[in-house]
């Protein structure tokens, strides 16, 4: 039985969950052998569940339109195979999928097949021949992935702008998706901003005032809503995304009550895939080309949907959650409570959970509907 480790016990999760946020011990192997293609840098990373996730990311080769030959895609693939339809996690912008490093064994452990994809422009993908990284680039990747390999309809999660490449995808490729668990969902911004208009020249313009954008932002960043969003399209620039002293106050807001030293090191696995010489040419593509308004497509997500919300969320407000909720047709919500935006990192045994009750409890309806019902003859 897989354990979470917290300073003070072990913690056995699955059947019997505990909800309580715990501070998780950090201490690193030194005979973590990582794949080649990541940075140099992972040998730095303290975090044990980062660095014991890290060791089974791969690359799978996947065909698209917009590039002559395959791009290796990175992702990390199920230990196991289940008669059950897949899980399938998605990160937030601008991460990888070792942002589910905490969660993603929760769910292995508890017998479900779980993959976790980076998506295009963002992760561990080799990059290096790719001009486009628009949400047409996006999906189109992601749904050739998931036809050469996943080959199934999925359970497909996302958390915060992961939540709109989710309902997009969705909306694109229903036959794809069985069901959605929407995390502390990105999914009423409205693109990109101002970075849309912008020549490419002036969106890789350097960042020099960011003293001023601590104080002008920080209540941007609160009440708008919108993240790294809202802060990259209000300098015109792209190079802030990897600035550690940005990152490391998101962190700090992201999360409630994370301590200093856990920040510095989950600022470092956040931005690893920064460290790529095409990161800048990606996330630049996505930010001209608009990037993902889903808003008017709410509606038209006809699978059954999970809404997933930390109570605490210093980024997204909890009242779109409810709005949310009322605008999909089959949704579902629960919030955790003494959690913020990221629920899956910081409250990984509840989010797990929920995600597991919650395809338990469409398996058995799916059962129930398939079962043969007696005819009575009076």
């Amino acid at each position: 039985m897989l354990t979470l480790t917290s300073a003070s016990s072990a913690l056995t999760l699955f059947p019997e969950c505990k909800t309580q946020r715990r501070r998780f011990a950090i201490s690193a192997a030194a005979d973590d052998k990582f794949p080649s293609f990541l940075p140099k840098q992972m040998e730095e990373i303290k975090d044990p569940f980062a660095r014991k996730l890290a060791t089974r990311i791969e690359r799978l080769p996947v065909n698209v339109s917009f590039s002559e030959k395959s791009i290796m895609s990175s992702c990390v693939k199920p230990l196991i195979q289940s008669n059950q339809n897949p899980v399938v996690l998605l990160h937030s912008f601008d991460s990888s999928c070792l942002e589910w490093r905490y969660t993603f064994p929760l769910l292995e452990e508890a017998g479900l097949e779980t993959w976790a994809i980076d998506i295009l422009g963002w992760g561990f993908s080799n990059l290096e021949r790719i001009k486009s990284c628009d949400v047409a680039s996006k999906r189109e990747h992601f749904y050739q992935l998931w036809k050469s390999y996943i080959k199934r309809p999925m359970t497909l999660v996302g958390p915060s702008l992961g939540a709109a490449v989710a309902v997009d995808f969705a909306v694109n490729h229903p036959e794809a998706v069985e069901n959605l668990v929407l995390i502390d969902a990105s999914a009423y911004v409205e693109g990109t901003g101002n970075l849309a208009k912008l020549p490419r020249a002036v969106a890789y313009a350097g960042f020099n005032a960011y003293q001023h954008m601590l104080g002008t932002f920080s209540f941007s960043l609160c009440e708008k809503g919108v993240g790294l969003l809202n802060l990259c399209s209000s300098y015109s620039n792209v190079s802030i995304l990897k600035s550690f002293p940005l990152r490391l106050y998101t962190t700090f807001l992201a999360f409630k009550g994370v301590s200093f030293d856990t920040g510095l090191d989950w600022v470092n696995i956040g931005k690893l895939h920064c460290l790529y010489p095409w990161w800048e040419d990606a996330t630049v593509s996505f930010m001209i080309s608009g990037g993902y308004n889903v808003s008017r497509q709410i509606d038209q997500v006809m699978q059954k949907t999970l809404i997933i919300w930390g109570e605490d969320d210093q980024i997204i407000s909890n009242k779109l959650a409810v709005r949310l909720h009322c605008e999909l047709p089959n949704s579902i919500i629960r919030q955790i409570p003494d959690c913020g935006h990221l629920p899956h990192v910081e409250k990984p045994d509840s989010a797990a959970r929920l995600i597991l009750e919650f395809m338990q409890n469409h398996s058995c309806q799916k059962k129930a509907q398939l079962a043969p019902t007696e005819e009575v003859v009076y």
